[in-house]
């Protein structure tokens, strides 16, 4: 069945007309008929789904046999595919976009980056990873990635073709560090192949183990900072009721709440209404859902729950990755004048999506999907947040020095408003840099 969910998304653009392709094949009859039957089933349910029936005023069915021409001519099944996505990414939409089927092998970088402000920045480099053998440094400064500026507008479409639509075997990065050096690396994957299924059991078992022992060593997200301030860093709006529940019956007993939702792209609208509830005392409208149907236009409406009611003073956390669900809490905190939301502006990502999984072949199956609109979010000010993103009371912009000496302005901060002092380097050392085992 598919899920009704509010997930970050990434588009492409002109990437895919310039960018080499790591470990492209030639393409065999075999599939390109597969690749044309993917089109031909996502772009059938855009149009039976997608929340505007005119498409933004694309010829859609010029448009889609325009694509089934290029994927015939393509010489490789990354390009073949790439011309799906590319298909999409014309409805300029943060929700409709190609799911890929699963690769064959793992394929990292060891390092992230991200927009802080209008600049892009190194945050995390793996150990022992090619990233900081080259000299990969967090806080660096991102000038160029093969060649291309990266903006709040482009990096995650960057990021979708370089890493998996179309991976790359490397990556040139012009950078300058926090000091004003300039440095020019190139950065090679790290490619481990997958083991094919009739050797999957114990891989199977393997990768089993290692996520039970990543989960049990990853930091743990809710805090004392004492005084009565906690802070809790929520990842992604993914659990149930009972799941919340759990959550907030531990925030319960403080005073002040530091809400970290930096880098947490979103998840389920059900999730969002009742973790949101949570923080009023009773029922709140917040927002509008509008879909294909004329005319149609549905309240949705937090969920409340007496017994565990949240009256703490609430500061919540956003920067440029919080998307969809985490910009729709910080912006219904804002319009209710519930809270204080600090750091840096979000995403723009706020649409409601439904996500169509299908299955390709008889025999040798390709499982892939697509993420489709199929409603519009007008919060109660009558406006979107899509492409635009929620600005925060309290602009905090960390820098590449701070960044680099591990110290984070944005708790320093949010501690300040809840009347208690932490120092940046504290902060910086609140949830140490994790990286799962692979």
């Amino acid at each position: 069945m598919p899920c009704r969910r509010l997930a970050a998304a990434s588009m492409i653009g002109t990437l895919l007309v310039t960018t080499a392709i790591s470990r492209a094949q030639h393409i065999s009859a075999f599939d390109k008929v597969r690749t044309e039957d993917m089109l031909k089933e996502i772009q059938g349910d855009v149009r039976k789904n997608y929340y505007d029936p005119g498409l933004h005023g694309l010829d859609w069915d010029t448009e889609v046999r325009a694509t089934k021409q290029k994927i015939d001519e393509s010489p490789s099944l990354n390009m073949a595919m790439s011309h799906i996505a590319a298909l999409l990414d014309k409805l300029k939409d943060s929700h409709t976009f190609f799911l890929l089927p699963p690769r064959p092998y793992k394929h990292q970088f060891g390092y992230s980056e991200s927009i802080i402000g209008n600049r892009c920045f190194i945050e995390r480099v793996r150990p022992d990873s090619d990233a900081e053998k080259k000299g990969l440094r967090v806080g660096d400064e991102v000038l160029a990635i093969n060649g291309y500026v990266p903006t709040r507008a482009n990096l995650w479409k960057m990021q979708y073709v370089f890493r998996g639509l179309r991976p790359q075997a490397n990556l040139t990065l012009d950078l300058e560090t926090p000091e004003g050096t300039g440095k020019k690396l190139s950065i090679d994957a790290n490619i481990v192949q997958i083991p094919m299924i009739d050797n999957s059991v114990d891989y199977f078992y393997q990768q089993l183990r290692l996520s039970e022992a990543n989960r049990e060593n990853q930091p743990k997200p809710l805090l004392d900072l004492g005084a009565g301030v906690a802070i809790f860093k929520y990842s992604g709006f993914a659990q149930n009721e009972a799941g919340i529940d759990r959550i907030l019956n531990e925030l319960k007993p403080y005073q002040a709440i530091i809400l970290d939702l930096r880098g947490n792209s979103g998840g389920s609208v059900e999730t969002l209404k009742w973790f949101l509830g949570a923080f009023f005392g009773g029922p709140i409208t917040i927002a509008d859902r509008v879909t294909r149907k004329p005319g149609d236009r549905r309240p949705m409406i937090t969920k409340a729950h007496e017994s565990t009611y949240l009256r703490a003073k609430l500061v919540v956390l956003i920067d440029s990755r919080s998307a969809s669900a985490a910009e729709i809490f910080a912006r219904t905190i804002q319009i209710q004048k519930r809270g204080t939301v600090v750091g840096d502006v979000s995403s723009g990502s706020v649409m409601e999506a439904i996500h169509k999984n299908y299955r390709s072949g008889p025999d040798v199956a390709a499982f892939y999907g697509a993420s489709i609109t199929e409603a519009d979010v007008i919060m109660p000010d009558g406006k979107s947040i899509e492409g635009v993103g929620v600005t925060p009371d309290v602009l905090v912009l960390p820098t590449g020095a701070e960044l680099a000496a591990h110290r984070d302005p944005v708790i320093v901060r949010a501690a300040e408003l809840c009347g208690i002092t932490i120092t940046p380097e504290k902060a910086g050392r609140l949830y140490p840099d994790f990286w799962p085992k692979q």
